[in-house]
């Protein structure tokens, strides 16, 4: 009897030992359990943070667009100074974007090698410094080579996208990094405002020194915005990755997964030529194209409207008869400063830029990025087209309204694909490398649109909508598509 129970009492403690040994097995101490980066990025979720670096980072654009514009609404003034022909004018734009093409690899590099928020604010200082010298520009030579130092600054602002993606939960990237595009709508409104208020009373050299308030202001705002956790990840710092991580969702008022921080160190970073590994290398090189024609057909749009309106083309068959004055060479310039009805017809074309946005999130979202892509390269390809159309002042308003629209989705699609296809190790040296091709873009478009346009509206007009033809067509190819995909940390 005494042998049968001790039989028993052995059997309930394998019994209560085998129960122990599952549940120990279900749940798991808080120790033994980890979590990714993307992980912590998703259970924190959208919140204040988020808006505050939506709004400072997105203000980056502000900047960005500020010097562009700069480059449309200031041409008239600088023509008549300095009594410029018209490649003189045209070589301007292109020298800023040879800055801007050369410094955009190289602070892509730097921003995987040493973090991105660094590469923003080193380039915004530099950018400030520049922008400040160039309203003390003696001549036209000095002008050029200060504007071209501004590029390179201005090189540096795609890492602040890069940055704000990768804070950014996937759900909300399709439709807020799109609204960024207020941001750029409200530096450029700002220079034809202030171009149009301050150029006839007191120069030009006053509207870049004003035009610089934003980047000071930004500047000091920086310090609110951390350095992005998936960079301090790849580079092996974790525990400041993490404490990064615990203050977003302490001011998101939400927690982390429990467990610890789990990701790979990625010794092989910003390195150029994985771009071309086997798996990237076709989105790799459809990409550089697209860039290219990205910027060649925004910035065409915008020079090609100012040049329109400054040498007043509408309906013009034969622009050479155009009248002109000699410059200091005795060589033929056409001088015209922008009058009330120029300025007009900018700002109402300006805010095309806006227009698209709601639609532009929504075929981001049914149709994917590719798709997107491809329709919006197509449109901008046959409003090119319509520009060759003899109309009415208003027609032409309306026409550029539209087309600013499309450019500027063709960038917010560029944009955000670029962002999501490339891993952390190599995502700010892709950002850069395509940046560095929309500059080729940028500097092809100024002889076309300010140098071409004076022999032939339709010869001039005609490149930019096979270019964009042409793109849309490749980005059916491109093999990944983003949405609703997950940033990845390593290849």
């Amino acid at each position: 009897m005494l042998q049968k129970r001790n039989k028993d009492e052995q059997l309930v403690s394998a019994i209560h030992l085998e129960e122990f040994d599952q549940e120990t097995k279900k749940s798991p101490s808080p120790e033994d359990k980890t979590y990714t980066i993307e992980e912590a990025v998703e259970t924190i979720g959208f919140g204040r943070f988020h808006i505050l670096l939506f709004l400072i980072m997105g203000s980056t654009s502000i900047v960005e667009a500020t010097e562009i514009m700069l480059l449309a609404v200031v041409s008239p003034a600088i023509r008549c100074e300095w009594r410029l022909s018209d490649w003189q004018v045209a070589l301007v734009t292109t020298m800023v974007f040879l800055g801007f093409m050369v410094c955009s690899f190289i602070s892509g590099f730097v921003a995987d090698m040493y973090g991105r928020w660094k590469v923003v604010f080193g380039c915004f200082v530099w950018g400030l410094y520049f922008s400040l010298l160039t309203s003390f520009s003696p001549s036209y030579g000095w002008f050029v080579f200060l504007r071209v130092m501004v590029g390179t600054g201005v090189s540096g602002h795609s890492q602040g996208f890069v940055l704000k993606t990768e804070f950014m939960p996937a759900k909300y990237r399709s439709s807020l990094l799109p609204l960024a595009t207020i941001f750029w709508l409200i530096g450029s409104l700002l220079v034809i405002v202030l171009a149009f208020a301050i150029i006839p009373s007191f120069g030009w050299r006053w509207l870049i020194r004003i035009s610089t308030i934003p980047s000071m202001i930004l500047i000091v705002l920086f310090k609110f915005i951390p350095e992005s956790a998936r960079y301090n990840v790849s580079a092996g710092n974790t525990k400041q990755a993490v404490k990064t991580l615990e203050n977003i969702a302490k001011m998101n008022r939400s927690s982390l997964p429990e467990g610890r921080l789990v990701e790979p160190t990625v010794e092989r970073r910003g390195h150029f030529l994985d771009l071309m590994d086997s798996t990237y290398r076709r989105t790799t090189l459809i990409m550089w194209y697209s860039w290219v024609v990205a910027s060649f057909s925004y910035y065409g749009a915008i020079l090609a409207s100012s040049e329109l309106l400054e040498r007043k083309l509408l309906c013009v068959t034969n622009a050479g008869e155009l009248p002109k004055v000699l410059n200091s060479d005795s060589a033929p310039c056409y001088c015209h400063m922008f009058g009330t009805s120029e300025y007009y017809t900018m700002l109402i074309s300006t805010l095309g830029e806006i227009a698209f946005v709601p639609v532009n999130i929504l075929m981001l979202n049914v149709f994917g990025r590719r798709l997107c892509l491809a329709l919006s390269m197509a449109l901008t390809g046959v409003f090119f087209l319509l520009l060759n159309i003899c109309t009415t002042s208003a027609g032409f308003t309306a026409l550029l309204f539209i087309l600013r629209s499309l450019v500027s989705a063709n960038f917010n699609t560029v944009y955000i694909y670029t962002a999501e296809v490339y891993p952390t190790s190599i995502r700010s040296v892709g950002m850069g490398s395509c940046t560095a091709c929309s500059r080729l873009g940028g500097m092809i478009a100024p002889f076309i649109a300010q140098v071409l346009i004076s022999k032939s509206v339709i010869t001039a007009l005609c490149p930019f909508a096979i270019a964009c033809l042409a793109c849309s067509a490749a980005a059916l190819f491109l093999p990944i598509e983003t949405k609703n995909r997950a940033l990845q940390q390593t290849s």
